[in-house]
């Protein structure tokens, strides 16, 4: 039978990594562990974190043999993502030519890297740059017909510029 016992300094690590971890399963693991330091039985453990007794022995062995740190440490982290290769390369297209769709800078990653991505995935490449999406939203033109443009230049004149000088001495708030 395996004997376990934890230090004052491995319970404060479990309760914070089961609390504070952003991985789940390393969450998980902390949660299994501090229970376990906290006294409780095996079976009990098992259905609080929904585990199974193999997974509870794997936690054990795994904590006997490499302590907190091979508990809280993640093992999977994914395949690198083959766009990081041209990562600088986009980097530099993008600053220089800011796509206004994911669809545009999908077809401009195709274009300067060969490689095809979905949406989604595209979406995640441009925010692992430090790409983001800016909200834009239309610039009112100004007006074209001769009635129209007197009666803008009338306002602007007779009301928005008196206003505006207001403002500027302290004499009216901007947003009222």
């Amino acid at each position: 039978m395996l004997r376990v016992t934890f230090t004052e300094q491995d319970i404060q690590v479990l309760d914070t990594a089961r609390r504070t971890s952003t991985s789940p399963i390393v969450r998980r693991r902390a949660e299994a562990l501090y229970l376990k330091a906290k006294g409780l039985r095996h079976s009990d453990i098992q259905r609080v974190c929904a585990i199974t007794r193999t997974t509870l022995a794997s936690y054990l062995h795994a904590f006997v043999d490499g302590g907190t740190a091979a508990v809280t440490r993640v093992q999977h982290q994914g395949q690198p993502s083959a766009l990081n290769a041209y990562q600088t390369q986009l980097e530099a297209h993008f600053r220089a030519h800011p796509p206004q769709t994911v669809a545009q800078a999908q077809a401009a990653i195709a274009q300067q890297s060969g490689i095809k991505r979905s949406p989604s995935q595209i979406r995640a490449f441009l925010r692992r740059m430090g790409m983001k999406v800016r909200q834009t939203a239309t610039i009112p033109a100004r007006a074209t017909e001769p009635d129209k443009q007197r009666e803008q230049e009338s306002f602007e004149h007779q009301q928005l510029q008196p206003r505006l000088a207001e403002v500027r001495q302290a004499k009216r708030s901007l947003f009222s």
